[in-house]
């Protein structure tokens, strides 16, 4: 590796990278902390999101532990951040591989406390920051949230999916929760409808995210980027293609407050 992506690895992973990589492993990492990692225009903490929900998808044990303790140790990410990063992360990708995320970051916190001799217990968390528990409310909550996020209409409630899914539940309380704020949402949300490969939220999401003006064109390229050091180049390329449809259409003046369909 060369001095930039070295310097670059350190600051990022807080560790030396490993020896005895092949050339192929070599010319991978060259690239992520050489080219990648080094670019303005989105920060640290702002790729790490994309890099968690991409290395928590793969289900892959060393990255997931790399990645975990960097962005604990680094103080990127609080593990109150972190873990709720894992519960976002769920509801995108699925409970199992939450699951999983969960347990590398309960195991990354322990490692680092032991090192620095703190108390690696979790408090349990208080049943006030689960929001409002008149049902009526927090259904008209969800639709609001829905709204501002998705920039459309709030679905009805005639599915449970709809009813306690997406307006109850995804809308009427994980959007809301502390310690992300929706920026910091979009970027795991992006990231995860990318990888599941899923064509009406990736065009909602992107969508939502550029209109909203939450995340600026060349910000989204950067998440995109990044997704695609530790994804791939098939899934990015949908990722692309959709921002770069939808800014053309912004630019023309063609897309509207309803363009997007609802996830």
């Amino acid at each position: 590796m060369d001095e930039r992506a070295l310097a670059t690895y350190r600051e990022v992973m807080m560790a030396d990278p490993p020896s005895g990589l092949t050339p192929a492993e070599e010319a991978r990492l060259e690239h992520r902390f050489g080219q990648v990692w080094s670019r303005p225009g989105i920060s640290r903490r702002e790729r790490r999101l994309v890099t968690l929900s991409c290395a928590a998808f793969a289900v892959t044990a060393q990255p997931l532990i790399d990645h975990t303790y960097a962005a604990l140790k680094s103080g990127d990410l609080s593990i109150e951040e972190l873990l709720e990063v894992v519960l976002h992360f769920a509801v995108y990708c699925g409970w199992p591989k939450a699951s999983n995320l969960e347990m590398y970051v309960r195991q990354s916190w322990m490692r680092l406390q032991q090192e620095r001799g703190g108390d690696p217990t979790l408090p349990e968390r208080r049943n006030d920051e689960l929001g409002e528990n008149d049902w009526e409310k927090r259904l008209e909550r969800g639709a609001q949230e829905f709204r501002e996020v998705n920039l459309v209409p709030a679905p009805g409630r005639d599915t449970p999916y709809q009813h306690a899914g997406i307006l109850n539940f995804v809308f009427g309380h994980v959007w809301r929760r502390p310690d992300l704020c929706r920026r910091d949402r979009r970027f795991v949300t992006v990231a995860c409808v990318g990888l599941d490969e899923a064509p009406i939220p990736i065009q909602s999401h992107v969508g939502s995210a550029l209109r909203s003006g939450d995340l600026s064109k060349s910000e989204m390229d950067e998440l995109i980027l990044q997704f695609r050091a530790y994804d791939g180049d098939a899934r990015a390329d949908v990722l692309q293609a959709t921002a770069d449809a939808v800014w053309a259409d912004l630019q023309t003046g063609t897309v509207s407050a309803t363009a997007a369909p609802p996830q």
